[in-house]
Parts: structure tokens; C-alpha cells; sequence
């Protein structure tokens, strides 16, 4: 029976890890343990999410916490590889490209115990952004590199990465909303928070490129004015982006028709999405969640990793300028919204083609 580590950190690692663990734990050749390094620590970052996808309690929590990019890496870098050199797995599982994702591959590396990473090949090519040095390292430590999107095996060839270790098995986050599709339409949150179905636009901010530089958030915000002014507006607030309006001196309360909320559970967060009219967004994972969905997705970013979603999919990259940002997503609330179709192996399988072939690699 061989070992399997699957190394998470962050809420977007426990949706995607979801159906992995289900399907490697269904196979009798794999011993399947989940660590959790405490990346995300907070109750709505981390455990929420392990109690409503049903995964099971980690195995072993690093407790890392927060901290700077560096001691962060350096802690997790330092207790995974403790944590492997005693049990010697013969393979560790990473997802995404969180900072638990990059550490963990250098000290499997380094122990040489092999590396697979999901949703390989991303690449905004922003060296800018922490988590496109994450994608880079991680993926040329890597054995087997699965990836989302044929694009980002052109990316890896790119790079010089052996073809033989590359494996297009489409999107595994897909498959999370799959297995939970009929709660996410049922759940009907809108109507808790006294909106109408389809009269609401979504918004999440919370990378630093957005909230750090003050001149950014300026623009965001008053972008968000105009847009208030026509329809209502829902913001599940990260902590992030609260503590730095705070620090700014920005009213978030002065955009008209804006809901001020907590963060939001999964199933609640993507029954939002289902039913707004659109979503305004800086997230990765939300521009792929409203390419399935097939809800109108306007990205608050200069660029994207995952160009599928705009090319194929819902999603509209609309920077941060005010008025590109204003004249955008007024058309939308005017008829002239943009649909799209699912992507290629996008179908909820994705996990059963990665186990496939992690079986066949390391058995």
C-alpha cells in the first residue's frame, strides 16, 4: 500500500481537495493522510469548510498561523519537513498555489519524495503576485503536473517542463460544485439578506495589488458608487480588506445600496453567485466559479491566470480604472451581459482522472 500526503492550507486548497480525498480513500492501494499547516486559521477560512464538504479532520495540523510570506514559508517549510521525514510518504499531493503549496514541495524536494501538483501550469505572468512565484517553483519541483486547461500545458512546454509528467484532467474545483449543486441552487441566500434573485451583483476584494495601494482601492470604491446607484450591492467583507479601509480611511458604508457582510460558507457563498445578476470580483477561483455557473464575472485585475474564463467562459478582465470598471458593468445591467460555455473537462470527473493516474505512476 503506498502513502499518500495531501498538504493543504487555504480555504481555496479544502474545496479543491475535497473529491480527491473521497476517491483516493475509495482505492485500497493508497494509505490517504491529510495535513493541514494552518495557513488559513480563522473559523470561516478553514473549518467551515472541512465541516460542510465533509472531509475528514486532518491527520496531523501544523498550527503555522500568520506571519510575514517569509516566516510563513520558512514555518511550514520547517514542520513539513519534520512531519515527512517521519513518515515517509511516497508521495505528496499540493494544491493551487498558496504558500503551503510552494514550502511543502521544497521540503518534499529536498527529502526527494515526489511532488504533485494540481492545477498546474496557471501563469499570469505577474512576478508581482506572491502566488505566480508559488505556481512557478512549485511546478518545476513537481513529478506529476495536472492541469485545469490545455493552455496551461502550452505554458508548461514553454517552461521546459518534460511532457511526460504533464496530464490534462480538467478542472477538480468543478467537480466540488458537481457534488453539490443541488444544495447550492436550493440554498436560496439572497432571500435571507431581503434581495431578489437575479437584482444583486456579488462582489469579493481581497488581494493585496487591490487593497494595499491606496490609489487602487480609491479608484475600486468609487467605481462602486456609480454602480450602487443602479443596483444593490453584497460584499462579504475579508479581513484584509477590512483592516486596510480602516488603515486608508475609507467609508465603505458611503457606496450606496452596498450589504456589508460576513465572510460566507461555501454552499452559501456560491448560492450568492448563482443568483446575482453578475459578480465583481478579484478571485481565481470565482472567475471559474461563474464560468460554470454561467454568470457574468467582471475581474477587478490587470491580469489573469486562468485566461480560459475569459476566453471560453463568464469573465470579463476590467482592470481597476474607475471608468473601464463603471462603463463595463453598467452594460450588463443594461441587457449587454456576457455569457459563456464550460470549459473543457470541466464535467465534475477530474478527481477520478487524477487518482487514475497517480495509480498508474507510483503503483
Amino acid at each position: 500500500m503506498k502513502k499518500i500526503f495531501v498538504i493543504v492550507g487555504a480555504r481555496p486548497n479544502f474545496i479543491k481537495v475535497a473529491p480527491l480525498m473521497e476517491t483516493l480513500k475509495e482505492n485500497k492501494n493508497f494509505q490517504t493522510i491529510l495535513v493541514h499547516s494552518g495557513q488559513h486559521y480563522d473559523y470561516f477560512m478553514s473549518k467551515v469548510f472541512f465541516e460542510e464538504l465533509d472531509i475528514s479532520e486532518p491527520d496531523y495540523y501544523l498550527n503555522v498561523g500568520s506571519g510575514s510570506q517569509g516566516y510563513q514559508t520558512a514555518e511550514i517549510i520547517k514542520f513539513t519537513e519534520e512531519l515527512l521525514e517521519k513518515e515517509r510518504p511516497d508521495l505528496i499531493v499540493v494544491v493551487g498555489d498558496v504558500n503551503t503549496t510552494m514550502a511543502s514541495s521544497i521540503a518534499a524536494s529536498k527529502l526527494y519524495i515526489k511532488i504533485a501538483h494540481i492545477e498546474a501550469g496557471l501563469r499570469s505572468y505577474d512576478r508581482t503576485m506572491p502566488e505566480e512565484i508559488n505556481r512557478v517553483i512549485t511546478d518545476s519541483l513537481s513529478d506529476l503536473l495536472f492541469t485545469h486547461s490545455r493552455g496551461a500545458n502550452v505554458n508548461l512546454e514553454k517552461e521546459g517542463i518534460d511532457k511526460e509528467k504533464v496530464f490534462f484532467v480538467g478542472n477538480i474545483m468543478i467537480d466540488t460544485i458537481v457534488n453539490n449543486l443541488e444544495r447550492i441552487k436550493s440554498r436560496e441566500k439572497y432571500k435571507e439578506l431581503g434581495l431578489e434573485r437575479g437584482n444583486f451583483i456579488l462582489l469579493t476584494m481581497h488581494r493585496p495589488s487591490n487593497v494595499d495601494v491606496k490609489e487602487t482601492f480609491i479608484s475600486i470604491i468609487e467605481a462602486l458608487k456609480e454602480i450602487g446607484k443602479r443596483i444593490p450591492i453584497v460584499f462579504p467583507i475579508h479581513p484584509r480588506t477590512d483592516k486596510m479601509a480602516k488603515q486608508f480611511g475609507i467609508n465603505l458604508n458611503e457606496i450606496p445600496n452596498m450589504k456589508i457582510i460576513e465572510p460566507l460558507s461555501y454552499i452559501d457563498l456560491l448560492s450568492m453567485e448563482n443568483d446575482a445578476k453578475c459578480i465583481i470580483t478579484d478571485s481565481g477561483g470565482i472567475q471559474e466559479e461563474s464560468t460554470f455557473l454561467n454568470i457574468p464575472c467582471f475581474t477587478i485585475r490587470e491580469n489573469t491566470e486562468r485566461p480560459i474564463t475569459e476566453e471560453v467562459g463568464s469573465n470579463t478582465l476590467v482592470g481597476t480604472d474607475k471608468d473601464k470598471i463603471v462603463a463595463s458593468v453598467m452594460k450588463c445591467l443594461d441587457g449587454e451581459c456576457k455569457y459563456g460555455e464550460i470549459p473543457e473537462l470541466w464535467d465534475g470527473q477530474t478527481a477520478k482522472r487524477i487518482v487514475e493516474v497517480i495509480e498508474h505512476e507510483i503503483i
